[in-house]
């Protein structure tokens, strides 16, 4: 029988695991990393990053907004946000480790990079938009 994650954080109080995916890149890289969630005790803060479930996959992105009973959320390395219940939220990242080197993500600059990469989100979602119009283009099809 398969133990879940919810399972371990309450077995543990930390979920210790390798990352999978690419929605939270850059910051974190997939198969390469690994993530230290802890279960959520108290409501997260913006520029947190939730571990949910969808369906029946965990999702692990980063709070945008903080709203009454709710979280807008949005991966690093995506567009869309996702209006997310709290009580959906399951654990939040504490720390990660890359290369050896472990990121505690109460860590200033680590506050500092995640304010920034929100911060030029307009202009990455600009830029993402003229590189698919582009291609769409080059390929034929200007209409979708």
């Amino acid at each position: 029988m398969k133990t879940t994650f919810e399972e371990i954080l309450d077995r543990d109080g930390k979920l210790v695991y390798r990352t999978k995916g690419i929605s939270m890149e850059p910051m974190l890289r997939q198969n390469r990393d690994i993530i230290i969630v802890e279960k959520n005790s108290s409501g997260l803060k913006r520029f947190d990053v939730a571990l949910y479930k969808r369906g029946k996959s965990y999702v692990l992105h980063r709070v945008i907004k903080v709203m009454d009973g709710y979280y807008i959320i949005r991966g690093d390395n995506t567009y869309s946000l996702e209006e997310i219940p709290e009580s959906d939220v399951i654990g939040v990242l504490r720390t990660f480790v890359r290369k050896g080197r472990t990121v505690d993500v109460d860590n200033r600059t680590y506050r500092m990079y995640a304010r920034f990469w929100n911060f030029i989100y307009p202009i990455r979602s600009f830029f993402m938009r003229c590189r698919r119009k582009a291609s769409r283009i080059l390929k034929g099809h200007p209409g979708r």
